[in-house]
């Protein structure tokens, strides 16, 4: 089942934008700064309306799924979440099963504890929410999606508030969770992490599409350099690249150019 989007505009921000999302692949939405990634995503997570163009989940167009079904295919995480209550941890996670009330609860509990697990909560389980890190409130509201179980897991930079070692953590869950059949579908700004870890690029640039495919065709150096305003060149080998930034004053005592 595909998520895509066909002649998606939203005002400005999106203009005539059509991109498939498949199961099993991690697909990262990459692009400059009011690039119109956010916007996009929400799009994919039915929480942003469009102007014209639309939405299929699978064969329908997701205006046709009902609410429960869009909850339990959908697992949303936002750039900058909100927690209205400052309950615990485990609560927390736990509202990730309300779209499966109907659950045996056995089952219910399995996924919460997975979820704990997988985000390495079990020492704050018990833990407030107002008395978490920022690194570790993302963790514990990325964990509310994972025990959604949902088919497609959809992420705002997920990675912003991580220390390296939990960064590295969750790119391997979202990898795991591609390979179970769930369909990923992260906005990233760091190219690096795009370059390795993804398997799709879907490049924004002013609200649209200027290359969608594998990451070594999406954002090549001059793709990089064009979008981006940066003189830019890939080091290392396939599966462990750097992104290589030129300061102007270096590049220009060197000769480089900007690349057309």
């Amino acid at each position: 089942m595909s998520l895509a989007t066909e002649n998606l505009c939203v005002g400005e921000r999106l203009r005539n934008v059509s991109i498939q999302c498949r199961r099993g692949m991690v697909t990262a939405i990459c692009g400059p700064n009011g690039a119109g990634k956010s916007t996009l995503l929400s799009c994919l997570a039915d929480l942003q309306e469009a102007s014209s163009g639309r939405v299929i989940l699978g064969e329908q167009p997701m205006r046709f799924k009902s609410p429960r079904e869009r909850a339990q295919w959908l697992g949303y995480l936002p750039q900058a979440p909100d927690v209205a209550w400052d309950v615990a941890v485990e609560v927390l996670v736990s509202l990730g099963r309300l779209p499966w009330s109907d659950a045996p609860a056995g089952e219910n509990a399995k996924a919460i504890e997975d979820a704990i697990s997988a985000m390495d909560l079990e020492e704050l389980r018990h833990r407030p929410v107002s008395r978490l890190s920022g690194g570790e409130r993302a963790r514990a509201l990325m964990a509310r999606v994972l025990a959604t179980q949902p088919g497609w897991l959809l992420a705002d930079e997920p990675l912003a508030s991580l220390d390296l070692g939990h960064a590295a953590a969750l790119m391997r869950r979202f990898r795991q969770q591609a390979q179970q059949g769930r369909g990923v579908v992260l906005v990233l700004h760091d190219l690096a992490t795009a370059m390795n870890h993804a398997d799709c690029v879907v490049v924004l640039d002013k609200g649209e599409v200027v290359a969608e495919g594998p990451p070594e065709t999406a954002l090549t150096r001059e793709i990089v350099s064009r979008v981006w305003k940066c003189r830019a060149q890939w080091l290392g080998d396939p599966g462990e690249r750097a992104l290589s930034i030129a300061s102007p004053s270096l590049a220009s005592e060197r000769g480089m150019r900007i690349l057309d």
